[in-house]
């Protein structure tokens, strides 16, 4: 769990985590260098899933040895079914991540939504629907292991 006050919007406890594959975890079919390792420590503290609907078929072979919970789900309506599962796991307890059309629903109904632009690029649905927007995935993990970075971007 990550405890953080981010003045003029409240008190957050965040017990979980939501990510994307492509475009934000994975770029054209591989893990990015040093995801692993985030994630790894992260799920120290948190429970990670990552919601994919598995275009390149290789989800479970990239995530074999990380430590979440790998939900697939179907290529069609897949940004209601992501948005489940944010509710399923607690909308005031999870940040989510991603970076796609498909991502919009779940960015905005997370306690944090945080866009990744990265190499994949962003939707512009997806930055205007998130809590806030990073360069990289790497940049995204590191507010959660430092969240006062958080702390001094989001506060009002």
């Amino acid at each position: 769990m990550i405890e953080i006050n981010i003045p003029g919007r409240g008190n957050y406890t965040i017990k979980n985590l939501v990510l994307d594959l492509n475009g934000t975890i994975a770029l054209d079919g591989k893990i990015i260098i040093g995801v692993k390792e985030k994630v790894a420590m992260l799920s120290q503290k948190l429970d990670v899933f990552l919601v994919t609907a598995d275009t390149n078929k290789n989800a479970e072979l990239l995530t074999r040895d990380l430590p979440i919970t790998l939900y697939k789900i179907k290529e069609a309506e897949e940004n209601d079914q992501k948005l489940r599962v944010v509710l399923k796991k607690g909308k005031n307890n999870t940040v989510s991540i991603g970076n796609g059309c498909n991502d919009i629903s779940m960015l905005k109904k997370s306690a944090i939504g945080i866009c990744i632009v990265g190499g994949e690029g962003a939707s512009a649905e997806a930055m205007m629907a998130s809590d806030l927007v990073v360069s990289t995935i790497n940049d995204a993990l590191d507010l959660l292991l430092k969240p006062h970075r958080l702390r001094a971007t989001l506060r009002r």
